[in-house]
Parts: C-alpha cells; structure tokens; sequence
C-alpha cells in the first residue's frame, strides 16, 4: 500500500510518519496510549476506546492474530468486549502481517479493514508517549494526501449513546437473583462475570432508571469519556444507594458512584491504560496488579464523611476505589474482570455475589 503521506498529527504541532493498514482514511479522535504487552483483541473492542487514536507503546503487535466471531452461550461476543472495533484509530511501531496463535483466523490488518478502521505502522510510538505523559493526551488525527479531518475532543460527544445497546437486555434469564448492569458501553467480560456467578443480568441503558427493573443488586459497569456527560446514570446510581440494595461500580462505574455520593471527578494528564497498574489497598497494604482503562478520577478530598478510599495508585496516589462505611456499597476503577488478564482481582465478583446473597 503506498503511503501517501500518512502520519498522525496533534494538535500541538507534532507529526509522526508512517506506513499505513487496515481501512486507512482521514480520522480525528483523542490520542491515548496504552503500556500492555498484549491484549489488542480487547483494547481495540473495548468501548471505552470509543473515539480515542490508540497508541500502542509494545514494539510488536499483530503477531498472534485475530480470532473469529461468535457468541458464547449467554449471547455475549465470546472472543471481544463489544460488538465492533471501538477505537477511532489505531498507531503501532511494528505491525506483524503473519500470525500464529490456535484461535486465530486472520490479521491484525485485515480486522481493521473489515471494521472500517484506520491503522498506522512504522512510527516511533516511544517518541509519541512521552510527548503525550508530558503534555497530557490531546487531540489528533491521522491523515494522508488523499484528505484530511478537523481535530476533535470526542470527550464532548454523547459517547455513551454511540456504544450503549439501546434497549434493555436480559442473560442468564432466572439463573438467580436479578442484578442491573448500568451500560454506558459495558465490557462483556463483565456481564459474564456476573451471570457466572448464578445471577439473572439485566443490561439497562445508562439514561433509563436501573430500579424500574427491581432488582436484588446494581452494578455500573464502564464507558468512554467524562462521568459528567452520564447525569441520568448518576441519578440512577444515587437512587441505588438510597436504597437497600448491594452496589458495585467498576471503572466509569467508579466516578458515577463518586458523584451520586456527591463528590466530584478531574480528568488525569494521560490516564491509565494497561494490565500493568498498581492499587494498593488501603488498610492492608497489599499492592494489586490490575488492569485498567480510564482518563477520569474521583477527587479524594470531595467524598463526603460516611465513604472511605479504597485504594489507591501506587503510581501517581490517585484514587482507585471507594467504599461507603455500611459496605454494602464499593467500586473499583480498575477492572476485575480483566482479559486477557490479570486476574488478581477477580475475586471482588465473589464478594459482591457474597453481598447480594446475604452471606458475609
């Protein structure tokens, strides 16, 4: 494929030429990076990537492929975190065109193309992240001689309603107690986790009150942008607390239960996004390896007397978790139900079932 000039462009002025792949043409978005050694397959489908450029920092990607499509037995994508590739556009330092991994049916570049993606190879993407860690992440664009695209702050955008269902959505029908998943762009990875733990999963969409379906627990799951962009989510987040019911939040989950406490949130200079975050719990002192995907944080020092901090990143000391003094209400901003990993804390799925099922 000849290049044409294409490159990435941010809005500060910088540049950086490459080889174009997948469905190469003109595409603004927030540039954002990602430090995972693997894990693409689940970045590029995460809907939290949901008009981001990703910037991937691992010098090889693409060498194990991509697998195929279908679904699982609850009707969930059984091998993706959503329904379609969410990223605007997609940045490597080197592409592998030939793959090797059992699950695999075609490349990386040949993904994109069916997804009508964009992707950039040949780039000095070490170059890329530390101009981003220095200046925050920003807006860019990928370009070529054939056009170009005005820059854009998708963070602006309703995101939420460009990756929510649209329509409530029942799995593992009276498996169990019943339990509403708030989806602002729900990764599938955690309807599963839930539904695997004997529970009746209701997916409602962020804008709909989550009480109107009854149910024995609430979780907010996560989604792209500002939290403050989601005030029908938090409202239904604030109606959940106020009631009896067991309630969990991970990642966006996180800062929309921070702000129906009645707290507030800022956006992080460059965000955390790869399976390699650090949280230490407060109290015990045990450091998690976690994985994570987030530009937004609640601000400790807003939460009001009866909530507590969690955890923390060992990192930058930012906010990682939060907790009401009752227990009966938490939230994490790192993702337990990582993949491809790690796992270190899966086990908050069995305590919060623990929760909803009466068992301390």
């Amino acid at each position: 494929m000849e290049s044409h000039g294409a490159r990435l462009e941010l809005q500060d002025g910088t540049s950086f030429s490459g080889e174009p792949f997948g469905a190469f043409a003109p595409m603004a978005g927030e540039v954002v990076f990602n430090t995972g050694m693997v894990g693409y397959v689940e970045s590029l489908t995460d809907p939290s990537y949901r008009g981001q450029i990703l910037v991937l920092t691992y010098p090889l990607v693409g060498n194990y492929g991509v697998p195929a499509d279908g679904l699982d037995d609850l009707g969930l994508p059984a091998n993706f975190e959503s329904d379609r590739i969410q990223v605007a556009g997609l940045v490597v330092a080197t592409l592998s065109r030939d793959y090797s991994h059992h699950s695999a049916v075609r490349s990386l570049d040949e993904w994109l193309r069916e997804g009508g993606v964009p992707g950039l190879t040949g780039v000095d993407t070490r170059h890329i992240t530390k101009r981003l860690r220095a200046r925050g992440v920003m807006p860019g664009r990928l370009v070529d001689g054939t056009g170009t695209v005005d820059f854009e702050d998708p963070n602006q955008r309703d995101l939420g309603s460009e990756v929510c269902a649209g329509e409530p959505c029942t799995y593992n029908e009276g498996a169990g107690p019943r339990v509403a998943v708030i989806d602002a762009g729900v990764k599938t990875s955690i309807l599963r986790s839930i539904a695997q733990r004997g529970f009746e999963v209701v997916r409602v969409p962020f804008d709909r009150d989550p009480m109107d379906v009854e149910p024995a627990a609430l979780v907010a799951g996560n989604g792209p942008g500002d939290p403050e962009m989601y005030p029908a989510a938090v409202e239904g987040m604030r109606a959940a607390l106020e009631s009896d019911i067991p309630v969990m939040g991970i990642c966006l989950g996180n800062q929309l239960m921070g702000l129906a406490a009645g707290g507030t949130t800022h956006k992080l200079t460059y965000g955390h996004r790869s399976q390699n975050q650090p949280a230490l719990e407060v109290g015990t002192g045990r450091c998690y390896i976690t994985s994570q995907n987030h530009g937004y944080v609640v601000d400790v020092d807003s939460l009001p007397g009866e909530w507590d901090v969690w955890f923390t990143n060992a990192n930058d000391g930012s906010c990682e978790g939060i907790r009401r003094e009752d227990g009966k209400a938490w939230a994490v901003q790192f993702h337990p139900e990582a993949r491809p990993g790690p796992r270190d804390t899966d086990h908050l799925f069995d305590r919060f079932a623990d929760l909803v099922r009466g068992r301390d």
